[in-house]
């Protein structure tokens, strides 16, 4: 079972999941990185540039999903350090610091709530977000094209480029074409026809959408949407693991 809620701090989402019945579960990439905790421990998922298909690792999960391009900094780890890959916070901060985290959180009510108070701390020791990347996010989810979002940002198209890949974890066009599908599959999960919500979300045309669902998802719109291809395919929730997940990130 999975559940969210709106997070304390300004962008980020709460959740919880009880992976039920058995076979994977399929999370698609978001364009957002989380803190974990499952059985005890702290653990970071990157970006994803493709369906994350996870092992169905029994028990609880908690984590914290942060907006676009805010992890990095409160995290202190590039995001394309961490594409595609689930790491245990122990193999990226000093041992004792991270074992005093995971110790404050499960000593808190609850995992969920004990994430959010760690990620609210580490947002007033380090600060605002870069307004710079919150332009740049609501640039490309307006549909702007990387050139003239780079022009109406004041930088070069390298500069985006390398700001992009440090904060997202990819480049512009990359983090287009994922937060293009969520809208996508949003409209598409509240009933509206395949070929319109192609239109509406800026796809060529309905084939043009089949093709990137393919190839981001792994799946075709038609299973993905009738939740196969998974015991869980999930849209923008939990990356589970056990190797080591407004909705702002939907």
């Amino acid at each position: 079972m999975y559940a969210e809620r709106v997070s304390r701090l300004t962008g980020a989402v709460v959740w919880t999941n009880t992976p039920t019945g058995s076979g994977p579960g399929r999370i698609l990439p978001d364009g957002c990185m989380d803190l974990l905790w499952h059985d005890g421990r702290l653990l970071v998922a990157g970006p994803d540039t493709h369906a994350y298909v996870t092992e169905g690792a029994p028990g609880p999960w908690a984590g914290v999903r942060f907006y676009p391009g805010t992890a990095p900094a409160l995290l202190g780890v590039p995001a394309d350090a961490l594409r595609d890959r689930r790491v245990r916070l122990t193999d990226l901060w000093p041992a004792a610091r991270a074992r005093h985290l995971t110790a404050r959180v499960n000593a808190a009510p609850d995992p969920a709530t004990g994430l959010e108070d760690v990620a609210l701390s580490r947002a007033a020791e380090t600060g605002p977000p870069d307004p710079l990347l919150i332009r740049i996010v609501a640039a490309l989810d307006a549909g702007r094209p990387v050139a003239a979002t780079a022009d109406a940002l004041g930088i070069g198209a390298r500069t985006l480029h390398r700001r992009s890949l440090a904060a997202f974890g990819y480049g512009p066009k990359t983090l287009a074409r994922v937060r293009r599908l969520q809208r996508a599959l949003t409209l598409a999960r509240d009933g509206t026809p395949l070929a319109e919500t192609a239109a509406l979300t800026g796809y060529a045309d309905q084939a043009h959408l089949a093709r990137d669902v393919r190839e981001l998802a792994g799946v075709t719109p038609g299973e993905l949407l009738r939740g196969q291809g998974g015991r869980a395919t999930l849209v923008g929730p939990p990356r589970l693991s056990h190797r080591a997940e407004p909705s702002l990130c939907e």
